[in-house]
């Protein structure tokens, strides 16, 4: 059951936010679109929520509820620089909107985006790592927090794998090709 509602709240954000743009631009509602777009941290809301109920009702503690954590983490994390991507591109494509803001390819401006996408994972890893935590402190010593402790392990790595991606572009800087 959870990975249906994982599944079905992901659906449900890109149908969400297609909607929310599409009237926003399309039908020149922007109020109505911005009010489509609020909706969606409710999906995380009730995700958290049915995870919860399903740990109280004696659910055991496994890889679905971890994956769940992880996916509330990464849209809290990520959800707001996905929206902005999008809404960049479809009001350039349909409401004459300014190109999108390309991001920088070499030098210290590379390197300062990098930073920046390793903090929006690193905030997505954090918000995961602290649900996991809550959910292994709701459980208790009793049940089996396994899986959970292996997702909290994978997000800490991941934390590791931005960081050393974003080091590497501020200690080996590329630089632009000569003409």
């Amino acid at each position: 059951m959870i990975v249906g509602l994982i599944v079905a709240c992901e659906v449900a954000f890109w149908v969400l936010l297609a909607a929310g743009l599409g009237v926003r631009y399309g039908l020149r509602m922007p109020r109505t679109g911005l009010a489509l777009l609020l909706c969606e941290p409710l999906l995380e809301v009730v995700l958290l929520v049915v995870a919860a109920i399903d740990l109280k009702h004696g659910g055991r503690a496994d890889w679905r509820h971890g994956l769940a954590a992880v996916y509330i983490g990464f849209t809290v994390g990520l959800g707001h620089s996905a929206v902005k991507w999008a809404d960049a591109r479809v009001a350039h494509r349909f409401a004459a909107g300014p190109p999108p803001v390309r991001p920088p390819r070499y030098g210290r401006a590379r390197a300062r985006h990098e930073w920046r996408v390793a903090a929006r994972w690193t905030l997505a890893c954090v918000v995961a790592l602290a649900l996991l935590q809550a959910a292994i402190r709701y459980v208790g010593a009793d049940g089996d927090t396994g899986s959970l402790r292996a997702w909290q392990l994978r997000m800490v790595w991941l934390i590791g794998l931005n960081v050393i991606i974003a080091g590497s572009y501020t200690l080996f800087p590329k630089r632009e090709r000569a003409r």
